[in-house]
């Protein structure tokens, strides 16, 4: 899987990240990763984001992982949830104008606090075309704002963020919302990563098809 170390500046902040290319021809779809909470060890060598990153490759899409400000080579820090924000959009720019990338067939992921990140800037940024959440936090009503198509994943037996909590947030959505349960999986999903991995690929390869397939 062809990998490529990347920086890209968010305001004046220099962010790091991988940019995986699949084989196929371009132009790619695109899709951002981001990554769990940075307070907690949290970065984008985490093994879900990895194991996503590969099977989104193995489907033909490009993925952009990377450091959150204040996390490894990327500057700043910690910025409560509101600077990791800024960081999603200005990946998100970068993405979209990397060559051989098709910046009408972008989508974004975020596992756990990344998934906080990942569906608040989804449903604001215009870039987005499709989204999953990871076990994500939920900011309350989010959900209600988001006309996208959406995968949110999590493990029965998650007992970080309660399946019951993603449950109750998702009721109602005005979009076309996926509920995916990973039998048997906590938040951290050690051996659950292909599995779940393989679920976010496959739902992101569907929904950024090119406009022909999917006639």
């Amino acid at each position: 899987m062809p990998e490529f170390k990347v920086t890209f500046k968010c305001a004046d902040l220099i962010l790091e990240g991988f940019l995986a290319l699949p084989g196929s021809p371009a132009p790619w779809a695109g899709v951002l990763l981001c990554h769990p909470h940075p307070l907690y060890g949290g970065n984008m060598d985490n093994n879900v984001i990895q194991a996503v990153s590969r099977a989104l490759v193995a489907q033909g899409l490009a993925a952009l992982r990377f450091n959150f400000r204040g996390v490894g080579s990327s500057q700043g820090s910690f910025g409560g949830g509101v600077g990791e924000e800024e960081d999603a959009h200005a990946a998100l720019s970068f993405l979209c104008g990397y060559a051989g990338i098709d910046a009408k067939r972008i989508g974004i992921l975020g596992y756990s606090f990344g998934g906080m990140v990942a569906l608040s800037t989804g449903v604001q940024s215009d870039l987005v075309q499709a989204m999953v959440g990871i076990s994500p936090v939920i900011s309350p009503g989010l959900l209600q704002k988001c006309f996208k198509p959406l995968l949110l994943t999590y493990g029965t037996k998650d007992d970080v963020i309660p399946p019951a909590k993603i449950i109750s947030e998702a009721e109602g959505l005005p979009g076309s919302g996926i509920m995916e349960a990973i039998e048997g999986a906590d938040h951290f999903l050690w051996g659950y990563e292909e599995k779940v991995a393989e679920k976010a690929a496959a739902f992101l390869a569907r929904q950024l098809r090119p406009e022909q397939e999917k006639k």
